[in-house]
């Protein structure tokens, strides 16, 4: 059976004071009163049924997962003890599903992505089922057409076009996982017309990518193996408690993907974003007359240009004269005020938080 696996663990640092520890950046109502959880899951919601769609995210946010997504079965929410990188959710969903479904086929996509058109991805996933259930072997990502020569995300070589029955992707084989370039590495990346951004999502069977992980990845069999012998018992927290941080703190890609054979790849020609930061609001929110981004029910701005104004409450006006490329992101307890140039400091800002007022805030 065909299930899809949402992984839905990451914190969303640089959305801050938005985004906390208690309040990833997955459950932010910043699209149009949606959230990204949600939109991922009504994606996924054409192709399969809801009660074969997975959750998995930190112990800390599986009750707000829950009350964002009420249609999904309350088991299906599995909330990890520990971050364990994208690794450790992997081998556990896959090794929940092989419990009870052995020939379990599993797509995984993340939850922080804006995906446009939606049809695009499940047309791309219905292909990818499609292709590693007649080829139980081989393992399936997706590569995101390039629009300009990013140095902020990893990209695949894919040669070797074929064509799959029954699907109407085309398939590529993925000669190599290539890390974040610099700028001339980029461009010679794009003139090649063979590298497509890394999507971070995958469709393979379940028992495949336990075996790859046997093999590639040996220190996280026993864990696994341990998670999976009481899981449905008596014993399930408590092992998953002591067992989980056992795992490698390691990204698929380098764990598996970039060792393993039998790699293919469907392009996706789509808007695609990693909402990661508040510039990437600038890709999903029509601007004003004054190329500033604002996301508030209510809000006053007097000569101010190219800046970003977030806010979820309804209730707060924010009024501001005479700002240029300001970044004011409000929430209950903490502000920020910042020079758009200047966001990707947002971590180091929270490490200084943290020593001055310890998790208060954070």
């Amino acid at each position: 059976m065909d299930y899809a696996v949402v992984m839905a663990g990451g914190t969303g640092k640089r959305l801050w004071p938005l985004s906390r520890k208690k309040r990833p950046k997955q459950v932010l109502k910043l699209l149009q009163g949606q959230t990204l959880l949600r939109c991922c899951f009504d994606r996924l919601l054409p192709i399969f049924d809801r009660r074969n769609i997975i959750v998995l995210t930190n112990a800390g946010y599986a009750d707000l997962v829950r009350e964002n997504l009420p249609e999904v079965p309350f088991d299906n929410v599995i909330a990890e003890p520990a971050v364990r990188d994208t690794t450790g959710p992997i081998g556990l969903a896959a090794s929940v599903l092989t419990k009870y479904d052995p020939d379990a086929t599993m797509a995984v996509v993340t939850a922080d992505q804006l995906i446009e058109p939606a049809e695009v991805l499940q047309q791309a996933i219905k292909d990818a089922l499609t292709f590693v259930n007649n080829n139980p072997d081989d393992m399936i990502t997706f590569g995101i057409h390039p629009t300009f020569p990013s140095t902020q995300l990893g990209y695949i070589n894919c040669t070797a076009a074929q064509k799959c029955p029954n699907c109407k992707n085309t398939i590529y084989s993925v000669q190599a996982f290539k890390e974040k370039p610099d700028e001339k590495t980029a461009i010679q990346y794009l003139d090649t017309g063979q590298y497509f951004w890394n999507s971070g999502m995958f469709v393979w069977k379940a028992k495949t990518i336990l075996a790859n992980l046997e093999k590639f990845l040996t220190e996280a069999s026993e864990p696994l193996r341990k998670i999976q012998a009481d899981w449905d018992s008596p014993n399930q927290q408590k092992t998953l408690q002591e067992w989980f941080v056992k795992l490698p703190k390691i990204s698929i890609d380098y764990a598996v993907m970039e060792k393993a054979e039998n790699v293919y790849a469907i392009k996706l020609d789509c808007r695609w974003l990693d909402m990661g930061s508040f510039a990437a609001l600038a890709d999903i929110i029509t601007s004003d007359e004054n190329n500033n981004i604002v996301v508030a029910a209510q809000s006053e701005l007097l000569n101010c240009k190219d800046s970003i104004v977030v806010t979820e409450d309804h209730g707060h006006l924010i009024a501001a004269i005479g700002l240029r490329d300001i970044v004011v992101a409000h929430s209950p307890d903490a502000t920020l005020v910042c020079n758009i140039d200047q966001t990707h400091r947002l971590k180091e800002l929270l490490e200084l938080i943290k020593q001055h007022t310890g998790e208060k805030f954070l």
